[in-house]
This record gives C-alpha cells, structure tokens and sequence, in this order.
C-alpha cells in the first residue's frame, strides 16, 4: 500500500495526519458556531427584531410552522403593520428569510410560514389553500397587529396561498406582492381589476415558469401577457414601474421585471426591493427605509458558512475516528488493479447516463407511482426511481467496462474479501458522523434559529412524519452510493487527495452542469427552455450541490478506509436527510 492510496492511521506523516483532522474537525464547529450566531444578528438586526419559532391550528386541527418576526417597541399598545410571507413548491419559511429580514427591518411584524405538507408543517401538501387561509387568520389573532394594514407576499406556489388567503379574506389584507407567481394558476384565484387589492407583481426576466403563470414564452415577455394587461386595465404592454389603477380605491398595480431566474428572486436585492417598495407605498406605519438598504444576503452567506462546517466537521471527526482502536477495521489497503482500463469511457459513462434518465424517471414516477404512507412525496419518489435506474445501470457498467481488470476487491465492495463487522463498522461510524452533525444543526437552531443552507440547498431539522419515509428512501439511497463509489473508485487510486476531490466531484457532476448549461444558455438569451421541464431543471441545481458534496466525501472517506462503504454510508444519510426535509409531503400522514 502506498502513501497516496490511503489516509494511514499510524506511523509515518502520522503526526501530520493528526493535525490536519484535529484542525479539520476544530474549524468545522469553529464555523458552525461563527456562522449561526452572524446568521443570528443579521436575522435578528442586532437583537432589535424577535424571531420565535411558533405552531397554530388550521381549520382543519393540523398544525402549522412558521418563523415570527416582531420589532421592538410592537405590542398590543403599539400595533404594527403584519406580512404574511410564504415561500414557494419545495421550499421551506426560510427561503423567505431575504423578504423576511428586509420587512422586519423597517417595522413590521412578518409570518413567515411553512406551507401545508413543507417544512414543520403537517401534511398533506396543496391542500386548504396551501395554509394560506389559516396564516392570514392567525396574524391576525396577533394582538401586536393593525388588522387595517396587512400586506401578503408569496413566492411561486406561496403567490397561490396568499391569494387563497386574500380570497378567503376580502377585508383581511391592504396590499399584495406576488414573485414570481401570478393568479388563475393551478387552482388559484383569478386576477381581476379589482382582485386581489393593490397588488405588484415581481416577474423576473428570465423566471423558468413564465408560461405556467402568465401564458408567454419566457419572463420578459411578461408585459405583453394578455392575462396581466387585463388585470392593468390596459390594452398596451403593461410598463415596469409604472402604476396602474388607484391605491384609494384598492385597485394600484405596478409591475417589476428583475434581471434573474425564478428561484433567482431569493438572492436578488431587486425583487425583494420592490416588494419592500410596494408595502412601503401601500401600508401605512412602520419605519421605511429606501429599499436599497439590506442586509440579508449576509444572512445567506453565514448559513452557507454553517453548511460548510457541517462538512468539515464530518471529514474531521471521522478521520479522528479511523484512528479509534474499534474503528482501524475500517482501513484497508486498495489493489492496484483498481486502475481503470478505459478511464475516459468509464468517466463519461458515470456523466452521462444519469443525466439521459434524469427527466424520463421522475415523469414516469409522477405518471404511474402513487403516493402513500411508505412514499409520501411526489418528487422524492421520482428520486428513488432514478436512483434504482442509474444503480443496476452502473453496476452492469462496472462489470463491462471492467471486464478482465475489475474485481469486487479493485472497486472497493469487497477488499480483503467479505467482511461483515467491517461493514457494520462503516454503518455504525457513518450513524455518530451524521449524527453528531444533525446534533449542531439542533444546537443552531435553538440558539440562534438558524439552519445549514444556502438558498435552495438545506439541511433542516425533520418533522415527526419524515421519519418513516426517511427509512423507506434511505434503502436505495444507500445501494446508489455503493455503486456510485465503486464506480468512481478507480478514479482515486495512486492521485494525491487533491486530484482524487476533484475527480469524485466534477464525474457525477459535469453531466448536470451541461444540462444546466443546455437550458439556461438561451434562456438568458431570451429563448424559452429548450427541452422545457422547469421544476426538474431548478432541481437539478440541488443535484449538483448534493453531488458535490456526495464526491467530496467520496474521494476522502473511500481513500481512508480502502473501500466504498463509510463513504457510501454518510452520503446516503445526509443525501436522505436534505431530501426529504426539503420536499413536500403529500399523503396525510
């Protein structure tokens, strides 16, 4: 065995070795605590904002998430303007935390919820208005509220529930910003000139979903919608800025058309500034600011400062435990025959093919798998489905392009041969790793209400009725990183760490970067997305991060230990985690 094929437990570059994971597993935690009390201060504004993680009762008994945002100076004797602020398909109430913060900042009191079946709030998903209805109610129970000044802003599928709040609630709100989302879409209530009051719609430029919500080819063509020259009372292209109809009579409309995508509008200080504009216009209370002050994108970048400690925190604690006595099991020698005889073909082939079935598996689950108690979530079950596919995909793969040169042994499934306390080593190791970081994340949140993510990648605390699914999703999960890390273990043998990162990350990931590539090119050129499929395309982008992070794990846990399971182990655990934290839960468990 040589120095480059494995991370070596004792002896020589040992005390090397120890520093390296000791300063590792310190800067991890060191991260996590800098980045979840920044995110703590921002999201706060320096203790003069009160963020409470509070639960209400819908209509129909579930119980529903949200984050609280109230000013200091509010209470029952000095009321404040309300926002009920809702997130989109997928999403979570801290994907709002942008509009959130900036709304908070200048006054107001915010809601921002989980929707019906996201986050902490109970399932089923799209039904009862998507909780919009029951969040209108409930800021409204705050005594700490002026009910006359009472502004919704909803993001996508959050720009349905709102307006199913704003029906259910005709007096109950003053004004409206819908992002990236528009009425008469999937159920919600039709625009009107009159319906819903005083409203501005945030449509970005290049938002993916400019034909489900406003029946044009791309966003900028937005002022040309018939639907929305309609609900502007105007014949012509509607014009961006300028306002339409009379905030005296409830009938204002104004239209913004920021430069980004639809998933975009969380990380732009264009989108969130024109909604801050409108409430600012339209409520009356408060302590306006011009809309370009903000500071939530620091917000943004400290919990991805947390995310990136959460790692570090595994690949230090874990390197730590290789060197425990009841752990050293766990490390092995890789045979040299693991070198691949076709590399180019074998690379492109781990690129390529989960990227072909990437839309046909999800459609084809979406068709023909119903949701149930065991598979409640829509969009994971098409996961599951890829995931089986692209599994026996690359393990026929591994026995054909490997033929005559690979062994059970040379891709790391079986090395020394079958071994069953190594594995139950790698799954009882990979069980504290994943565990410990699930611990910092309870740690954050607590005290600093704050999680690891940035912007549409998290790693959240699960709900009480993710547990079951969680279990049921992690089986095939954990198959796929077994083959995933057989097949990209002939990428890492006899490479300094560096090299073998990089290869373990940009393989599973380059064939998703093409395809964002493919769709988004001319998408910012003004061309509809060539092979359509918004939802899954925006999702890919998750792909690559949860990938990357996948490879990166890969190259340093498979190198330590010789063989693919404590690697394969963690990926499936923390992959699960993210995914089905992050997802909707549509059966009503």
């Amino acid at each position: 065995m040589s120095e480059t094929d494995t991370l070596p437990a004792n002896g020589a570059g040992g005390g090397h070795q120890m520093n390296v994971r000791h300063a590792l597993l310190g800067m991890g935690l060191m991260l996590i605590l800098l980045g979840g009390f920044t995110a703590h201060e921002i999201q706060t504004v320096g203790g003069s904002v009160r963020v409470e993680d509070v639960s209400f009762a819908a209509a129909d008994g579930r119980r529903l998430s949200a984050l609280l945002y109230t000013p200091d100076g509010v209470s029952a004797q000095h009321k404040a303007p309300g926002i009920l602020a809702i997130h989109g398909y997928i999403n979570s109430r801290e994907t709002q935390s942008g509009f959130a913060i900036e709304f908070a900042r200048r006054g107001y009191v915010v809601l921002a919820m989980d929707q019906s079946g996201h986050g902490l709030s109970q399932p089923p998903a799209l039904g009862n208005g998507f909780g919009g209805p029951d969040g209108l109610m409930y800021l409204r129970s705050l005594d700490s509220v002026d009910t006359d000044n009472i502004g919704l802003e909803g993001h996508s599928m959050g720009g349905w529930a709102v307006l199913a709040a704003a029906a259910a609630q005709p007096d109950g709100y003053r004004a409206m910003v819908l992002e990236g989302s528009a009425p008469g879409s999937f159920g919600a209530p039709a625009g009107t000139l009159t319906f819903p009051r005083n409203l501005a719609v945030v449509f970005s430029q290049f938002d993916e979903f400019s034909d489900l919500m406003w029946g044009v080819p791309t966003g900028a063509d937005v002022t040309r919608s018939p639907k929305l020259k309609d609900m502007f009372g105007t014949l012509e292209p509607v014009v961006p800025g300028k306002v339409y109809g009379y905030l005296e009579y409830d009938s204002a409309r104004v239209l913004h058309v920021p430069a980004v995508t639809h998933p975009g509008d969380h990380l732009s200080t264009a989108a969130i500034g024109a909604a801050v504009d409108w409430f600012a216009t339209t409520l009356r209370g408060g302590t306006p600011q011009p809309a370009r002050h903000q500071i939530w994108y620091w917000k943004e970048l400290t919990t991805l400062v947390a995310l990136a400690g959460m790692i570090m925190t595994i690949i230090g604690l874990g390197l730590t435990m290789l060197h425990w006595r009841a752990m050293r099991v766990l490390s092995v020698p890789t045979p040299s025959a693991a070198q691949p005889v076709r590399p180019g073909l074998s690379a492109a082939f781990t690129a390529v093919v989960p990227v072909l079935t990437y839309f046909p598996a999800f459609n084809i689950a979406q068709q023909f798998w119903p949701i149930s108690a065991n598979a409640p979530q829509q969009l994971t079950n098409g996961l599951m489905l890829w995931v089986v596919v692209n599994t026996l995909i690359a393990t026929a793969a591994i026995g054909v392009l490997g033929r005559g040169s690979a062994t059970l042994a040379s891709v790391g499934i079986w090395p020394r041969g079958f071994h069953v306390g190594r594995m139950l080593a790698a799954a009882a190791a990979a069980v504290v790793l994943v565990g410990a970081a699930y611990a910092t994340l309870l740690a954050i949140d607590t005290a600093f209400s704050a999680d690891f993510r940035f912007w549409v990648v998290a790693f959240k605390k699960l709900a009480p009725w993710h547990v079951r699914p969680y279990f049921m999703y992690l089986m095939p999960m954990t198959l796929f990183f077994i083959v995933l890390g057989a097949s990209l273990n002939q990428f890492i043998v006899g490479v300094g760490m560096r090299r073998a990162c990089i290869r373990c990350i940009l393989i599973p990931t380059n064939g998703f970067l093409a395809l964002l590539a493919l769709q988004y090119v001319p998408l910012l050129v003004g061309i509809p997305l060539p092979l359509g499929e918004p939802l899954l395309t925006i999702l890919a982008i998750q792909f690559v991060v949860l990938l990357t992070i996948a490879g990166l794990l890969t190259a340093v846990f498979q190198r330590a230990t010789g063989s693919v399971y404590l690697a394969a182990f963690i990926n499936a655990l923390l992959v699960t985690w993210s995914v089905v934290a992050g997802q909707a839960t549509h059966y009503a468990l």
